[in-house]
């Protein structure tokens, strides 16, 4: 429904005819081959989520469809239990993460007595579905979405035992890709993370935030970021470990579109 409104950021790129399929690597540089909707959405139905899509606008008498001014059009998806959600919110001019626009916004709460959510993650264009749909189906296969006992550094042994390094300024809180374009980190968090903890509302001028895990690629240094995601400091650690391990997989992804800023750094084999 969104793509007639939104044509800049369509749902699904047109067809190239003659267009060529990889097996690509590593996943992480491998952007989201314009599929970023439909590589999340169609899992998450296929888990049984429901979807909405909630469009509000208004238009004038005898005014063209074209014309129409729409001011808010997103996709929501909800668990079955509807403890976790997650909405495309790339039509409604999300804020910025990286200076690039957050796609998807992923939450969950503690009960269904409360209306508000214990944690948000944030996903711009450019994050692998692949990733993003790992995260999905370790959050949906959570009986509690909100609880965790597992500490920081499942996060970053998850990403050392898959050859990444460990940061050399912050060991125990940050890990690098070996080709030091890609970074995980456990840092404060950004403004307008949302978060399920009353007191990050709180804070003095001068006042650390609370800390939540960060990722991010930069093909170059100082060039612009490929994809950027921010968890809030909620988020269980075992479910960013669960991103991390999708992350940092061997294992390579079918694209039809790669990255201009990362082609020449991927392996590639034809599909066929």
């Amino acid at each position: 429904m969104e793509a007639p409104l939104y044509p800049e950021f369509p749902l699904e790129p047109p067809a190239s005819p003659g267009a060529q399929a990889f097996w690509v690597g590593p996943r992480y540089l491998a952007g989201d081959d314009g599929r970023l909707y439909e590589r999340v959405a169609d899992p998450l139905t296929g888990l049984g989520w429901a979807n909405l899509t909630v469009v509000r606008g208004r238009r004038e008498p005898d005014e063209a469809a074209e014309d129409r001014q729409v001011l808010r059009s997103t996709v929501l998806h909800i668990s079955r239990d509807t403890l976790r959600w997650a909405q495309w919110v790339l039509a409604d001019e999300p804020f910025l993460l990286g200076e690039l626009p957050v796609a998807w916004q992923v939450s969950a709460r503690e009960d269904t007595s409360s209306p508000l959510a214990a944690w948000s993650a944030y996903f711009t264009p450019g994050i692998p579905g692949e990733v993003l749909g790992d995260f999905l189906a370790a959050l949906n296969n959570r009986h509690q979405p909100t609880a965790g006992s597992a500490g920081p550094e499942l996060v970053l042994d998850t990403l050392t035992t898959r050859g990444w390094l460990r940061d050399i300024d912050h060991p125990r809180s940050g890990a690098v890709d070996p080709m030091f374009t890609t970074y995980v980190s456990l840092g404060e968090v950004p403004p307008l993370i949302q978060d399920g903890d009353p007191s990050a509302l709180t804070l003095a001028g001068d006042e650390a935030g609370p800390a939540g895990w960060q990722a991010w690629a930069e093909p170059a240094l100082g060039a612009p970021y490929l994809w950027a995601v921010s968890f809030s400091a909620g988020v269980p650690h075992d479910l960013v470990g669960a991103f991390a391990a999708s992350l940092a997989s061997s294992a390579p992804v079918l694209r039809g579109v790669l990255p201009e800023s990362t082609k020449d750094r991927l392996l590639r084999a034809p599909a066929d």
